[in-house]
């Protein structure tokens, strides 16, 4: 599950603008969960967080940056505590600058959409 949610970040890094949601996510992934029952949204969040935990200490952006809470401007606090646990400062402060998040999309879609990148790490 956690390489096809990793593959469907990726062709949406490399072909679709803006950003997914935690719905679509689930049904374009095939994933199966319904996101009213709180422990499988629940598990939607662990794996994202494991596949952003992964791509980082590879050296890669972080995909779930492209993936936001229905409803919300931009990321849940879930999102920004674990940036703060990856080391890229402390999660309030994060969430409050504009630019952070903004920045992380935008490298992820040029990381992605290097021929050279895609081929190796894909």
């Amino acid at each position: 599950m956690i390489g096809r949610v990793r593959s469907h970040l990726i062709r949406f890094a490399r072909h679709q603008v803006g950003t997914t949601s935690y719905l679509n996510l689930v049904q374009e992934a095939e994933l199966g969960f319904n996101l009213e029952i709180s422990h499988e949204k629940a598990r939607l969040n662990e794996l994202l967080a494991e596949i952003s935990e992964n791509e980082y200490q590879a050296g890669r952006p972080i995909l779930s940056c492209l993936v936001k809470v229905e409803g919300s401007k931009g990321q849940g606090d879930n999102f920004y505590k674990l940036c703060e646990r990856l080391g890229l400062g402390e999660w309030r402060t994060l969430k409050q600058d504009p630019e952070f998040l903004k920045t992380m999309r935008r490298d992820c879609r040029a990381f992605w959409l290097d021929p050279a990148n895609y081929e190796q790490f894909a």
